[in-house]
This record gives structure tokens, C-alpha cells and sequence, in this order.
């Protein structure tokens, strides 16, 4: 049985990768800064900030496939010295770790973000297109990348490129799930910040299945795209939210909500992903939405 090490356990997106190699038959350990439970993984407590409790947590693991997802993701994540910390640094530190082990994962996967691509008019970024960071947190994903390049030579690494996802479980902090919460509380107003965005949305189950191919299909080297190659824009999410709900709310922007810099545009090329696994299947933002909306826990 293939043994997966998932540091991040405890986020949004880890319970749903945990999910998918449990049920593909993987033996499933996750990372996590506090104790956790999982139907899934069995869950160590450590910090990718504190190379004691990591390197204990990869001798117990003894990983054959790395999962990295512990970061800061929030963009505007007030502590930038945390972002670059935890994302540059607790990589670092997590790749220093593998590499001195008596046996070396046989794939390692590290998830980077499609902020990279910053600002661009093409109409789906593929993964050759040129890095173009907007903030400190893309900056950091940035610098990630460029970091683990160093450590090609003793490691199978491939970078994971996630688009926008969302899903039941998401922080209310996040755009969709602050839309949908405001629709179940029948709220006749939503202060938005910046509403002139088109983003690449997929349902985190769907991220979910993507990883779990890629555990098995992943090249050492490559980065892939995970997105639906579709754009919708911030109105276009209201619009069917307000079909969904049965009722239209009115949206006012709030300046202090609103980001400079902000990524206009941001659209993937799903293609090649689809080609390294073809059976993966997209759901469309309607389904998602619809899901979200019908959930009691949000």
C-alpha cells in the first residue's frame, strides 16, 4: 500500500485529497500544527516552521508521495512576513527534510497557485506562460517555485498550479462562500470589493480527484494546471446564485474591500491535465453553487 504524507491536513482542500487516495486504497498521513481528526489519514502533529516536529512527522510517515499544501493562502494575509515565511521558508525546510531521508518520496507534489500568472489578456494561460505576480502572496508562490528548482537533482518534484476552487467547507472570508452564506441568509445587500474579475472556478471535489491522479501520473519536473478552462465573471456568479435563491440581491462595493493590483483576468488552460488524465470530470459552477447553497453546515 502506497504510503501519502499531506502536510496541510487541516485545510480546506486537505480533507478532500484525504478523501479521494482513502478510498483509491493509499494509506494517508497528514500534517497538521494542531490535533486533528480524520476519517481518512491519520493525522501528526507538526509544523513545517519547526524542522524537529517535521522531521519526526516524515520518519513516523515514511512517505513514498508528499502532498504539500501548508501555506498561507489568503491573499491579502496582513502578516507578509508570515506568507513569505511559511510558503518560501517551511518549503525549504520541508525539501531539506525529504532529502535527507534514508528513502526518497518517489514523487513529491507541491501545490503552488495560478496567482503566478498575474495580470495577462490571453484568453487560457497554459503552464509555459510567463510568471507576472501581482502581490506578495504570488510573489511567494513565485519564489517557491524557483526555490524548489535547487533541489531537482535530489527530489521527483512537480508543481500543482490551482486555479480558483471553492466548495462546502471553504472560509467564509472567500469570495464564493461569502456570496453564497449572504444568499442563505437572505440578505437583501452584499458589500463586495472589486467586481469587475473573471476567475476560473472548479469544485474543490473536482481538485480533490485531480490530486489523486496525479499522485500516480505526475511527472518530476512538470507543472500542471488544475482548472475547468472556463472564466466566469463576479456578475455571472450573482446572477445564478440570485436564480438559485429565487430572490436578487443587490451588490454595493465597499472601498475598503476593494485589492490594488488586482487580478483582473485569470482563466486556465485545462489541456494538459486532460491529456495525463482524461477520465477526471469537471462540474460545472452551477453544481457547485447549488451544493454550497444546500449544505446546513455553511
Amino acid at each position: 500500500m502506497t504510503r501519502v504524507l499531506i502536510t496541510g491536513i487541516g485545510s480546506f482542500t486537505g480533507p478532500y485529497i484525504a478523501r479521494e487516495l482513502g478510498r483509491a486504497g493509499f494509506e494517508v498521513f497528514g500534517l497538521s500544527q494542531n490535533p486533528e481528526t480524520s476519517e481518512h489519514a491519520r493525522v501528526l502533529v507538526g509544523s513545517i516552521l519547526d524542522p524537529a516536529t517535521l522531521e519526526e512527522a516524515i520518519k513516523v510517515s515514511r512517505p513514498q508521495v508528499v502532498i504539500h499544501l501548508a501555506a498561507v493562502t489568503y491573499v491579502p494575509h496582513g502578516d507578509v512576513g508570515e506568507i513569505y515565511q511559511t510558503n518560501v521558508v517551511g518549503t525549504r525546510n520541508l525539501l531539506d527534510a525529504l532529502s535527507r531521508q534514508e528513502v526518497i518520496p518517489e514523487k513529491v507534489l507541491l501545490a503552488s497557485s495560478a496567482n503566478v500568472y498575474g495580470n495577462t489578456e490571453a484568453a487560457a494561460l497554459d503552464e509555459s506562460a510567463a510568471f507576472s505576480p501581482e502581490n506578495d502572496y504570488a510573489v511567494s508562490k513565485v519564489a517557491m517555485e524557483y526555490m524548489a528548482r535547487t533541489w531537482s537533482d535530489r527530489l521527483p518534484i512537480s508543481i500543482v498550479r490551482p486555479f480558483n476552487y471553492t466548495g462546502v467547507g471553504q472560509a467564509s472570508k472567500f469570495l464564493i462562500p461569502k456570496i453564497v452564506s449572504h444568499f442563505k441568509q437572505q440578505k437583501a445587500v452584499i458589500e463586495l470589493g472589486n467586481t469587475d474579475v473573471t476567475r476560473d472556478f472548479s469544485d474543490v471535489r473536482f481538485v480533490g480527484s485531480a490530486y489523486r491522479e496525479l499522485v500516480e501520473k505526475a511527472e518530476p519536473g512538470e507543472a500542471y494546471n488544475i482548472c475547468s478552462g472556463e472564466g466566469h465573471s463576479l456578475h455571472q456568479i450573482i446572477e445564478t446564485m440570485n436564480d438559485i435563491a429565487g430572490y436578487k440581491i443587490s451588490v454595493t462595493v465597499n472601498p475598503a474591500f476593494v485589492r490594488e493590483n488586482e487580478v483582473k483576468k485569470l482563466v486556465g488552460s485545462n489541456s494538459k491535465l486532460l491529456g495525463l488524465c482524461p477520465s477526471l470530470e469537471r462540474m460545472p459552477i452551477r453544481d457547485t453553487l447549488e451544493w454550497m447553497y444546500s449544505d446546513d453546515t455553511m
